[in-house]
């Protein structure tokens, strides 16, 4: 007589631990899916917050400016970007009002727009020089590597009392030569577009340059509202989503 417990045939184990495989193999799938789609929300929601402050910080900078310049005037012991027909190479490389959309490099740096502003004190007094302000000048650019939308900031030697000090990237940073502020992370283009403040286009055609032959201007002097479309792209850590989002940004610039 055979004894009643003697346990699972071979064909009801490999029956159970196929069906135990399945569904874990379904819990497993739900809960890396769950995962994933709760990161790439995550993710939505710091590029959101992101975005606004981005938006925030250069309406502040660029509200207060004074105009957009084609190159810095005052020298950058460390330009991101060498405008090496100029001997010292202390200059940025000389952009125009031309628009484009400039995607993230592998390697070095994009620059997207330069604009000074009135220097000021703690207090927020101008500093000037006898009737009118010193200015600093700021250089906006992406920084390759890091994906990084970045802003220089070069203070005016000769305003005493400047609150502003000239910042630097990679090897050069300092006590003395802050790291350059970072805007927004994860960037993969920036386009630029130009206005007058009636919403006409800047015409950049006017006049070409006699060894190039490229459009250069009148251009920056003439802008009054700037456009910047930021297009940001990032994958989470262990997620399949790639997560995409743009803001556009317009400032209207207080051009004396």
């Amino acid at each position: 007589m055979r004894d009643k417990d003697e346990g699972f045939t071979i064909s009801e184990l490999i029956i159970a631990i196929f069906l135990s495989g399945l569904i874990l193999g379904l819990i497993m799938t739900f809960t890396f899916s769950y995962w994933s789609y709760g990161t790439a929300a995550e993710s939505d929601l710091d590029s959101y917050v992101e975005r606004l402050n981005t938006a925030d910080i250069l309406r502040d900078y660029f509200g207060a400016s004074s105009g957009l310049i084609n190159q810095n005037g005052i020298p950058d012991a460390h330009p991101e970007s060498i405008d090496t027909s100029v001997n010292p190479e202390n200059y940025w490389t000389l952009i125009h009002a031309i628009p484009g959309t400039f995607s993230t490099p592998t390697s070095g740096a994009q620059p997207i727009l330069y604009f000074r502003r009135p220097s000021l004190t703690n207090a927020n007094a101008y500093i000037m020089n006898g009737s009118i302000p010193y200015e600093d000048e700021f250089m906006i650019y992406i920084d390759g590597p890091s994906k990084q939308l970045r802003m220089r900031t070069l203070a005016n030697p000769n305003a005493t009392g400047n609150r502003q000090t000239t910042s630097c990237a990679g090897i050069y940073i300092s006590v003395s030569c802050p790291t350059d502020r970072t805007l927004i992370k994860n960037v993969s283009s920036v386009a630029t577009r130009y206005f007058s403040k009636s919403g006409t286009t800047i015409d950049y055609t006017s006049s070409t340059d006699i060894l190039t032959g490229l459009y250069n201007g009148p251009d920056f002097p003439t802008v009054e509202v700037v456009e910047l479309t930021i297009k940001l792209t990032y994958k989470p850590v262990f997620s399949k989503q790639t997560t995409s989002n743009e803001t556009i940004i317009r400032i209207a610039l207080r051009n004396t």
